[in-house]
């Protein structure tokens, strides 16, 4: 049983309190914004800083309180919910966009500027409605995600909840299930009804169970059913490895390290065993028209990011890169938010590079790096 109580001794969990309008010129409601109060030594003021623990000692048979159910309904009160980039590009403030704001203390008209350009993603599925709602972006305060999930060796559902606590407990701000092994489906249910931060998938993880865990079995029917069954849940954004074209796999033979990402190591060898091109990225529009009812972020896989600093900036990471900045502005035409997925290995004077090619292929898509590891 986590002890939240003592977790951080000298401080305490406050609301400030903000009243943001249920829709664009529509009544308004008060929501209490979390923060986290720092008792300070030397007569010093306490510091209010930013939390992500969520509410706490509650039953996890009931979820968290549905935050944002008022807002939703508002939306669709007046016609379709729409995407939080749809909004911003309308010139329109969402509660999710003031929320935000009073979390990063900037102006809302800010936050809404930097997800009207692409430059920052607040992943909120309409369907997770009990989200304190969150942004990423170079312009904000830096974010953290955390890994979790089950696996055939060790599955129980409880754990994963558990994780999920201790995870925003101590910071995370966004979690990724990365569940392989039983009641997948359950599992992540019970994660996202009980996460106040934003939940990730690779959706390609689930739809290759269904596959039987054969790779070249895999078909976008497959795919396409796994994606609907989990923007139904509330997953918040998805991990997408459509940016590993066949023409690219060839690239890969010479490296130290191959191909280090499971969700990229997939798709090539669908790739392979069918001579076709990957059935993510000739279905990416389908895609797009999915993720937009529902309000679901990209993060768009690395799938051939090096596994070892021999491999960094190599011909396969930056091809399959700029194929992410042609997905990022395909998705865009959708009002469908995007983030980039950025490697892992990279030595730290190839870090500038690598940054430089990322803003201009992607129109400064926000960059979710794994590291960068500079060993």
């Amino acid at each position: 049983m986590i002890d939240f109580a003592t977790a951080y001794p000298n401080s305490r969990k406050v609301h400030e309190p903000r009243t943001v309008p249920l829709s664009l010129g529509g009544p308004l409601t008060e929501v209490q914004v979390p923060m986290r109060e720092v008792t300070l030594g030397g007569g010093e003021a306490p510091m209010r800083l930013y939390d992500t623990s969520g509410p706490m000692g509650h039953d996890v048979r009931d979820g968290l309180p549905r935050l944002r159910q008022a807002w939703i309904d508002a939306r669709r009160a007046t016609g379709a919910p729409g995407t939080q980039l749809y909004y911003a590009r309308r010139g329109e403030i969402t509660p999710e966009m003031e929320f935000v704001a009073a979390r990063e203390a900037l102006p809302a008209e800010f936050v809404r500027a930097e997800v009207a350009r692409g430059r920052a993603i607040i992943p909120a599925n309409v369907r997770h409605l009990e989200l304190e709602p969150m942004i990423i972006g170079r312009n904000f305060l830096v974010k953290i995600n955390a890994n979790i999930g089950n696996s055939a060796v060790r599955s129980s559902i409880e754990d994963e909840v558990e994780k999920l606590q201790w995870a925003t407990l101590w910071g995370a701000d966004t979690v990724m299930d990365l569940s392989t092994g039983k009641d997948i489906h359950e599992t992540r249910e019970w994660i996202i009804r009980n996460s106040p931060v934003p939940i990730g998938t690779v959706p390609i993880y689930q739809a290759l169970e269904k596959a039987g865990g054969r790779p070249e079995d895999l078909t976008w029917e497959m795919y396409r059913d796994t994606l609907v069954e989990q923007c139904e849940q509330g997953v918040d954004y998805f991990t997408v490895h459509a940016g590993v074209l066949l023409r690219y796999v060839p690239m890969t033979a010479r490296r130290v390290t191959g191909i280090v990402s499971r969700g990229g190591s997939i798709l090539a060898k669908w790739c392979l065993a069918h001579h076709q091109e990957n059935f993510l990225y000739t279905h990416f529009r389908e895609i797009c028209e999915i993720m937009r009812v529902y309000d679901v972020s990209f993060s768009l896989g690395d799938g051939l990011r090096p596994g070892s600093i021999a491999d960094a900036n190599d011909e396969a990471q930056f091809a399959e890169l700029k194929t992410q900045g042609e997905l990022t502005k395909i998705a865009w035409e959708y009002d469908v938010q995007v983030m980039n997925e950025g490697p892992g290995h990279i030595p730290m004077h190839l870090i500038k590079e690598n940054m430089d090619k990322q803003l201009a292929w992607c129109g400064e898509a926000p960059f979710y790096t794994l590291g960068p590891l500079t060993t």
